[in-house]
């Protein structure tokens, strides 16, 4: 009995010895090293509630975290979610892994005048993703979209983004369905090396100003593999956008792929090294457009580029408007003072649901130029469609139907 009670504490010195070793390999996140994962349930998220407060406090104990990976967890179950801000910089990767689906409040009230429902500033290793098959936001804007009143009132009052990423820097967005956005779905600005891959962005028809993606001021952004149906533009590009690819994106009804529109505001920064390609625009009013407004200020976009392009019932499957003048808000006897240069169109085909196939509208006060034309086979009902320019000689290589600039635009009065 002796024996065995030496043997026992023999056994508990060595474990008390070794113990330290034991818990660090069990918690490996001391110096920066290992795993952090924080579900919005510690903090009281529950499915049916409301989980701002839990997400922000998971996430701000994840972004003060030293480990390697830190993550944060938004579990299974539908979600009501007030709006948020999550802000960096943060001591290490972060991780937004949504496995749930998140409602915003109907009412635009209930925003209590913040922008967007879900904002992400100063993150540098950020990854958003949905998981199990969720990672939905529903905006909810369909009380929103009657509220707008932008046709008739040039100072219309902002409503909310579904999302906001701010200054966000070597990052992955990917799997996020974002749904009827009360206004834009996805806003970026200031970003660098980000990547939106992988997602769903809806809306109904009937919505105004719910932009797909819209980017401005900054470099390096990429977005691959993402469908998109919307009210309005399915990608929009802002002033200070540099290095900008899209491909591999579907876009259907709305307002097409956009690069504008420029010049509204004075002091834009240059947009340079746009590249629209491998692309399907469906039932859509445009196919790709570069639109800046008309008594525009000064400003310069280059290097704007849109190559095998598929259209399909598309209204204008080619355009430059350098006229542009929505609801009619602007002097329309100044022309565009919006300088466009090095504009490719290559290996654009399919079909029209108007008879102009390629409208090529160019300032008379700064002509677009170089523009190239090559590969265009565009259809109207089966039938030759018509191509209309102002202020513009492309040069052209291949095949071009309809033949271009075969008719003067009628916008060439004003522009």
């Amino acid at each position: 009995m002796a024996k065995n009670n030496f043997n026992t504490i023999v056994t508990l010195v060595i474990l008390q010895l070794l113990s330290p070793t034991l818990t660090a390999k069990r918690t490996p996140i001391h110096g920066g090293h290992g795993t952090v994962i924080i579900d919005v349930a510690k903090y009281g998220g529950r499915p049916g509630g409301d989980i701002a407060g839990a997400l922000s406090k998971a996430w701000n104990e994840a972004c003060v975290s030293p480990a390697a990976n830190n993550k944060v967890v938004i579990p299974k179950g539908d979600y009501l979610m007030g709006p948020i801000t999550l802000a960096g910089p943060c001591k290490g990767p972060i991780k937004l892994d949504v496995a749930g689906n998140v409602k915003a409040p109907a009412d635009p009230a209930d925003f209590h005048g913040r922008d967007a429902l879900l904002t992400i500033n100063y993150v540098d290793r950020l990854t958003v993703a949905g998981v199990l098959g969720g990672g939905v936001f529903d905006g909810q804007g369909q009380m929103a979209w009657k509220m707008n009143n932008c046709d008739k009132n040039p100072k219309c009052k902002a409503l909310p983004f579904n999302f906001r990423f701010n200054f966000i820097t070597n990052s992955v967005i990917t799997g996020i369905s974002s749904i009827n956005s009360k206004s834009f779905h996805i806003n970026i600005i200031g970003c660098k090396n980000l990547t939106l891959t992988k997602m769903n962005i809806y809306a109904e028809p009937e919505s105004i100003n719910t932009d797909g993606i819209h980017i401005g001021k900054s470099e390096g952004v990429t977005i691959t593999d993402v469908d998109i149906n919307t009210g309005d533009d399915c990608v929009s590009i802002g002033d200070g956008t540099r290095q900008f690819v899209v491909e591999k994106v579907t876009c259907g009804r709305g307002h097409g792929l956009s690069i504008g529109s420029l010049g509204k505001f004075g002091n834009e920064e240059a947009v340079s090294g746009v590249y629209f390609k491998n692309c399907t625009v469906k039932n859509a009013d445009n196919g790709v457009r570069i639109k800046t407004w008309l008594n525009s200020f000064p400003a310069i976009a280059e290097e704007l580029h849109f190559e095998d392009i598929v259209v399909e019932n598309v209204t204008n499957p080619i355009i430059v408007d350098q006229a542009y003048c929505p609801y009619g808000h602007c002097d329309r006897k100044v022309p565009s003072k919006v300088k466009l240069s090095k504009i490719s169109f290559k290996n654009i085909r399919g079909s029209g649901s108007s008879p102009t196939s390629i409208k090529l509208v160019c300032s008379s006060q700064v002509r677009c130029e170089p523009v190239e034309l090559a590969n265009i086979d565009l259809t109207y009902s089966g039938k030759e469609g018509v191509s209309e320019c102002a202020n513009v000689k492309p040069r052209l290589t291949g095949k071009i139907n309809p033949p271009a600039c075969t008719k003067l635009a009628p916008e060439a009065a004003i522009a």
